[in-house]
C-alpha cells in the first residue's frame, strides 16, 4: 500500500489521440520525480473516467492528492470533481482525499502566456508593437467566472507590453469569435496579429484553430499573422504543479474554493451543468 497517489485530472478528448499527449504529460512529471506515483484520468472521453481513477488510486494508497489538470473553473472545477470526491470518500472511509486548485490564471501561466508571445513577435521580426495586435484566444465557457479569468490574462498582457490591443476571443460557446476580433484589428490599423491560443495540448479544437488561421491569411494578404502552439509542455507549467503537488497551494482541509458553496449544491441538486459544452 502506497502512502500517496497523485492524480491528474485532464479534460479529455474526443479526437483521435487526443488525450495521448496528457498522458505523455504525466511520464515525463513522473520521470522529473521518481519517489512520487503519478496517476491520470479524465473527465470525459477516456477508457479511465474520473470515478474509476479515483477508486483505482484509492485501491493502492492511504491518500489521493487530486490535481485538476484544467485552465479554467468552470463546471468541472467546481461541481464534478468535489462531486466525484465526495463520492469517492463515502466509497473507500479509511483513505484521504485531497484536491488542490486547478491550472488557473495566476502569474505562472501569465509567464507562460508572456513567453509564447515574445516567441511570436521573434517570429514576425520584431515589429512595431503599437500596429501589432494581440488575440487571447480561449476555449469558452458558459460559466462567466471561466471567461473572466482569461480577461484577466489579457489585461495583464496589455500592461506588461507596448501594444495598443491586446484582445480576447473564444473558439466556442462564448463571444466574441476570433474572426469577429481579426476584423475589428484590421479595420483599427493592425498590420500584424499575433493570437496565443489558451491550451495546454492539441486536440479538436487546435486544429479547428489553425484551419481558421489559415482561412484568415486568405481573406487578409496585407496583414502578417503568427499563431502559437499549445503549452502543456513548458516549463512553466510543469513547475506549477510541483507546487500543487508539493502542498504549497493546497487549502485548508483539501477543499476546492467551491466546496460547501450552496450554490453548487443546488446547481448540482438540479443537474444544471451541461456536459456537451453548448449553451443552455
Amino acid at each position: 500500500m502506497r502512502d500517496t497517489t497523485l492524480l491528474l485530472v485532464g479534460h479529455g478528448s474526443r479526437a483521435h489521440g487526443g488525450n495521448a499527449e496528457t498522458l505523455q504529460f504525466a511520464e515525463q512529471w513522473q520521470a522529473r520525480h521518481p519517489d512520487w506515483h503519478i496517476a491520470t484520468c479524465f473527465i470525459e472521453w477516456d477508457a479511465v473516467l474520473l470515478d474509476a481513477g479515483l477508486d483505482l488510486a484509492a485501491r493502492e494508497s492511504r491518500r489521493v492528492v487530486v490535481l485538476p489538470f484544467i485552465l479554467n473553473a468552470a463546471g468541472h472545477v467546481k461541481m464534478e470533481i468535489p462531486a466525484a470526491i465526495d463520492a469517492a470518500r463515502l466509497r473507500h472511509p479509511l483513505v484521504t482525499f485531497d484536491c488542490v486548485p486547478h491550472i488557473g490564471m495566476g502569474h505562472e501561466v501569465l509567464a507562460v502566456l508572456q513567453g509564447r508571445l515574445d516567441g511570436l513577435m521573434t517570429e514576425l521580426a520584431v515589429p512595431d508593437p503599437r500596429t501589432t495586435g494581440v488575440i487571447l484566444l480561449g476555449r469558452g465557457s458558459s460559466d462567466a467566472g471561466a471567461n473572466g479569468e482569461l480577461a484577466r490574462m489579457a489585461r495583464w498582457l496589455f500592461e506588461g507590453n507596448d501594444h495598443d490591443l491586446v484582445d480576447l476571443a473564444f473558439t466556442g460557446i462564448a463571444w466574441p469569435r476570433l474572426e469577429t476580433v481579426v476584423q475589428r484589428q484590421v479595420r483599427l490599423g493592425m498590420t500584424q496579429i499575433l493570437i496565443v491560443p489558451v491550451y495546454l495540448f492539441a486536440g479538436r479544437l487546435t486544429e479547428r484553430i489553425a484551419a481558421q488561421v489559415a482561412r484568415l491569411r486568405g481573406q487578409y494578404p496585407g496583414v502578417a499573422f503568427a499563431l502559437s502552439a499549445h503549452f502543456g509542455f513548458d516549463e512553466g507549467i510543469f513547475s506549477l504543479l510541483d507546487a500543487r503537488a508539493e502542498g504549497r497551494d493546497l487549502p485548508a482541509g483539501g477543499l476546492l474554493e467551491c466546496d460547501g458553496c450552496k450554490y453548487r449544491a443546488a446547481a448540482q441538486a438540479e443537474h444544471l451543468h451541461d456536459h456537451a459544452h453548448t449553451h443552455v
